[in-house]
């Protein structure tokens, strides 16, 4: 982009806390937790929930993971931008044919699985 800043598509913060937040009441108002056992398994979802929303919202752990490997063969892959967020993309040159071949192949596949 010609001297413009990349758009950073994460760091909504507040909407991770919010979602998190809904998604956990909404359960507890249903399954209120008793035993000791219960309230480990509402652990588990609790924490199932938070890194749900903070992969959504907050940071993409993987692209970010990837972005360390993969930095000095792709020195513009940018962790932040929702552009990088299709890897196969990405990694096979970018492009709008690109695109559309690697989403036709993935809708064939899942369909294909029907």
């Amino acid at each position: 982009m010609h001297g413009e800043e990349l758009a950073y598509g994460y760091g909504f913060w507040s909407l991770v806390g919010l979602n998190a937040a809904i998604f956990v009441l909404f359960a507890l108002s249903f399954l209120t937790p008793v035993k000791r056992r219960e309230w480990r398994s509402f652990g588990v979802f609790t924490a199932f929930v938070v890194a749900l929303f903070t992969e959504m919202y907050g940071f993409p752990l993987t692209i970010y993971i990837l972005t360390a490997i993969l930095g000095s063969r792709y020195p513009a892959l940018n962790p932040f931008s929702h552009a990088s967020g299709h890897l196969w993309i990405t990694l096979l040159g970018g492009g709008a044919w690109m695109s559309a071949i690697i989403h036709l192949i993935s809708n064939g596949l899942m369909l294909g699985r029907l």
